[in-house]
């Protein structure tokens, strides 16, 4: 009994001589590549560390030393300079699920690639990290990493786990693209939704504060947004900028604020923007909300060729459209002024009154074609119940047929401009009035027009101007059916009598002042020509009493008829008030 006694002795000996030669092997750089060789060769892994030190004043933590981790023939995982192993008595029943793994000095690449690991923890800490999540919808990069995640169980396409407490600071971030620094998240996993209950970064030489959350169904719920002193440049167009918004399968907003921001991109720009946006779901393309508001203002909004100076706008959202309850703005050296609605149901935007004054504003070359571009699908029709314009300047620099009025005045009611997605003239009144006006180069004072609309016809009961000594007066009806058939009544009275061949008429062979009639008829078709269509007859009289009556058919002269010596001397233009 004494012989097996001592026998037991001598083998507990040795065996805690071989586990204290075996710990102090394992801190050595030969044990640790013996520990790295033999967890590559036993697992689908690669690890690699300089060496392990344990001690006695930590008993339960296990440190490593320039650590390099990761997949086999994958890019390493996990780049660290220290890992600190915490253990925990529940090794005995699950080795590989540890009290804490802290990181510090290096670089933590999590993608659904990489998931799900080997090791889980109570909880993950990181310190003075990097982190990088490529092969996402959220392409992540961030340095000078410090926080936790608790607890920290990866799987199969959640790097995070299903359910975790997170809070972490960053030195500098990239989102999407989207740089940020000094960022601050803290939030939690539930499954599919995340919740973050704080999120604070700089972001463009500007502040971002907020509070936000994915639901289950992935859409999001933007509970608080604040943006500061914002100072952006894009390479997007608008359309692409606000793309993300669109992307997920709907975004409800509690409330966004902007102070001071200024954003620029190809073809766009906006400074000093203050905006409040509340209670608005952005879903699918639409918009549904039950008490939205969004108030508006900047120094200057610029889009493609547009270019607002002090933009003003408030709108409220309802189910049944929008409400603009004001927008003002000065545009192209004047002022325009509107309020109004936009109806869901018909998509029609309302306009209950409109003013223009002081604009001196030079149409865009393609001005015809976009007249006759249809409008996007959610604005079907456009109605001004009340406009006014006043002391305006409008130019078309055409140079087929170039234009201006000077000191524009005039006024309308229920004028509808726009109808099933087309621009045009669909019912209401108007009248126009200018100080002066030049048609293809010929001068004329006190240009005048009123016409009223159904949707049938277009009728024009007064169209006139004073020359240089005469006074041109017509009215004139455009059919509302394609064929766009018009008809055209004009009196002239001591007018020069190349007027009419400077615009468009063939010349006639009389000179000097005098009076012309004129009736006509054509199809005014954007795709078409017009003079083909043409068939009229004008009649001149000089001051010579001579007398040239011409006829047109297809576009073309197909008579003339020169007299003289009988007709009756040309009578001199009426006095009028408004001359």
């Amino acid at each position: 009994m004494k012989f097996i006694g001592k026998l037991l002795a001598v083998i507990a000996l040795l065996l805690a001589l071989l586990i204290v030669a075996a710990y102090f092997l394992l801190q050595t750089r030969w044990g640790a590549t013996q520990v790295s060789a033999w967890v590559s060769k036993h697992s689908g892994y690669q690890l690699t560390f300089d060496a392990l030190d344990h001690r006695f004043s930590s008993p339960s933590h296990l440190i490593l030393k320039n650590v390099t981790f990761g997949r086999d023939g994958k890019p390493a995982t996990l780049v660290a300079r220290t890992v600190d192993i915490g253990l925990s008595s529940r090794q005995i029943t699950d080795p590989l699920h540890v009290d804490t793994i802290l990181l510090r000095q290096g670089t933590l690449n999590l993608s659904p690639t990489t998931a799900p690991l080997p090791f889980q923890a109570d909880r993950l800490q990181l310190n003075d990290m990097a982190f990088n999540s490529p092969q996402t919808a959220w392409q992540l990069s961030a340095q000078r990493v410090t926080g936790g995640v608790v607890p920290w169980q990866p799987e199969a396409g959640n790097v995070l786990g299903k359910k975790a407490q997170i809070q972490v600071s960053a030195g500098s971030l990239t989102l999407n693209g989207i740089p940020a620094s000094n960022v601050l998240i803290q939030g939690a996993i539930n499954g599919r939704e995340v919740a973050l209950t704080t999120i604070g970064a700089d972001v463009a030489r500007g502040a971002l504060t907020g509070n936000v959350q994915r639901n289950a169904d992935g859409s999001w719920v933007v509970n608080m947004l604040r943006l500061n002193d914002i100072r952006l440049q894009s390479d997007k167009s608008l359309t692409d900028f606000f793309a993300p918004l669109t992307s997920v399968s709907a975004l409800k907003i509690g409330r966004v604020e902007v102070t001071d921001a200024r954003l620029q991109g190809p073809d766009w720009a906006v400074t000093d923007l203050d905006l409040s946006l509340r209670n608005l779901t952005l879903s699918k393309g639409d918009w549904q909300t039950a008490e939205g508001k969004l108030s508006m203002n900047a120094s200057e909004f610029i889009f493609g060729s547009l270019h607002f100076l002090d933009p003003i706008l408030n709108a409220e959202f309802s189910p049944q459209g929008i409400a603009l309850r004001q927008f003002t703005t000065r545009w192209e050296g004047g002022m325009v002024r509107t309020s109004g609605n936009w109806l869901r149901n018909t998509k029609t935007l309302v306009l209950d009154d409109a003013a223009f004054a002081g604009l001196e504003y030079t149409l865009p070359e393609n001005w015809k074609q976009q007249w006759m571009t249809p409008l996007p699908t959610w604005l079907n029709g456009v109605v001004l119940q009340r406009f006014s314009a006043s002391r305006n300047l409008l130019i078309d620099i055409d140079p087929t047929f170039p234009w201006q009025l000077t000191a524009l005045d005039g006024y309308g009611a229920n004028l509808r401009l726009a109808q099933d997605h087309k621009w045009g003239v669909w019912g209401g009144s108007a009248t126009l009035n200018a100080a002066a006006g030049t048609f293809n180069r010929v001068d004329v004072r006190r240009p005048s027009l009123s016409l009223t609309a159904n949707a049938s016809t277009v009728n024009i009961s007064e169209l006139s101007a004073f020359t240089e000594r005469g006074l041109l007066e017509a009215t004139a009806t455009v059919s509302q059916l394609p064929a766009r058939q018009t008809s055209l009544s004009l009196n002239a009275r001591g007018v020069p009598l190349d007027v009419m061949q400077r615009w468009g008429w063939p010349a006639i062979p009389l000179t000097g002042d005098g009076n012309i009639q004129l009736t006509a008829s054509g199809n005014v078709v954007a795709d078409a020509p017009l003079k083909p269509t043409v068939n009229g007859e004008l009649k001149a009289l000089n001051t010579d009493k001579k007398q040239v009556v011409q006829t047109m058919r297809g576009g073309e002269i197909s008579g003339t008829n020169v007299s003289g010596g009988e007709a009756a001397s040309a009578p001199q233009p009426e006095a009028s008030s408004s001359q």
